[in-house]
């Protein structure tokens, strides 16, 4: 039987600005998905990350459904109508349509779903990332499926020595999307050359060349390029199949210790590291620093174990101290050069209106 994991995801409104959803908002979406569950849904979970709200799914009826993505449309909508009751900020932010029209993809939500057969053991990882934007997953999956530094597993196993299939999204394209398939080793240096725009370039998804079993997908919804406008950073989800003919769990999660900067952070113009937290963990410094949790889970006839969450072992506490150092150290220099992000990708637009009024005073000796 073919089952299939979707991640839908949204920020519907959160405490104090954008720290975390209220207790009652994440019980209102768990009403709504609960109330349709029975018959509709093999397993589900719900959790958050910072203040976005990450619905966890598993069924039957393929990527992109209509009915799955019409529930987690719903479940979005009643939580915004409990947001705006408590008064919480941004509330409905993410759904950046007024009514669903089968497919929450280009309307706010972010979504990552694989449909596959399983395998007599299914363990699956599940990222969630909060005040960044889907290139901060690149360096993570170009090290975890092309780099044998990172992943021993490409040069001790046979399958995974067959290498990797990247297929990457060009997401500034416009309307229609383009993507380019590349394969790793062979094309190693023109994945790199296109992973290192993070802003531009983004991993969609991931193939074993062994089994054309799919390894990973990512969110690759722009916010901006939905709305014309800034209305918050993307917060992309990824979900990654580890173990036997894909990497193993730790080779997935070791990129995660370089707390590698990231767009993101306050007002989401800035250049920041990425921090694995544990998951349900709210924001805090400077709107960050961006976060990004990960829960393990195995699977079997679509069912969950129970979650393990991969940053709340000590080891991470360390990583998180660097982390903290490397925000503070960048914070350090403001607004200048390499801490905010390039004028293209500057999400507010005071300062472009600024530099437009000044552009008119310039004048030539």
């Amino acid at each position: 039987m073919e089952i299939t994991l979707s991640i839908i995801k949204a920020d519907i409104g959160s405490i104090g600005g954008h720290l975390a959803p209220s207790q009652a908002l994440m019980e209102s979406v768990h009403k709504t998905v609960a109330e349709s569950a029975s018959g509709l849904l093999i397993d589900w979970q719900i959790s958050h990350t910072g203040d976005d709200i990450a619905l966890l799914l598993t069924h039957t009826h393929g990527v992109g459904s209509a009915t799955i993505h019409a529930l987690a449309w719903e479940a979005f909508r009643r939580g915004t109508e409990t947001a705006k009751a408590q008064g919480l900020y941004g509330a409905g932010q993410d759904l950046l349509k007024d009514a669903f029209s089968g497919n929450v993809r280009g309307m706010g939500p972010a979504v990552a779903e694989m449909s596959f057969v399983e395998r007599k053991a299914e363990p699956f990882l599940f990222f969630a990332a909060d005040k960044t934007d889907p290139g901060a997953f690149n360096l993570p999956l170009y090290l975890a499926f092309a780099d044998p530094m990172n992943t021993p597993g490409l040069i001790l196993s046979p399958a995974l020595g067959k290498g990797f299939r990247f297929v990457i999204m060009d997401v500034a394209a416009g309307e229609r999307d383009k993507v380019i398939e590349l394969v790793a080793p062979e094309e190693l240096y023109d994945i790199a050359t296109l992973l290192r725009d993070t802003e531009r370039y983004v991993v969609e998804s991931v193939w074993s060349r062994a089994t054309d079993e799919q390894a990973a997908v990512v969110s690759t919804s722009r916010l901006h390029n939905i709305a014309g406008k800034y209305t918050g950073k993307d917060d992309p989800v990824m979900l990654v199949r580890v173990q036997m003919d894909f990497p193993a769990t730790g080779e997935v999660l070791a990129p995660f210790a370089a707390a590698h900067f990231v767009a993101g952070g306050m007002r989401g113009s800035h250049q920041m590291p990425l921090m694995p937290v544990p998951r349900n963990s709210p924001t805090s410094y400077f709107d960050g620093p961006p976060l990004v949790t990960c829960t393990a889970y195995s699977m079997h006839a679509g069912k969950f174990s129970e979650p393990q969450d991969c940053f709340a072992h000590p080891f991470w506490d360390h990583v998180r101290d660097q982390a903290a150092a490397k925000a503070i150290e960048m914070r350090r220099q403001g607004f200048f050069g390499a801490a905010m992000l390039p004028m293209s990708e500057l999400e507010y637009t005071g300062i472009t209106q600024r530099l437009a009024v000044l552009a008119g005073r310039f004048q030539q000796r």
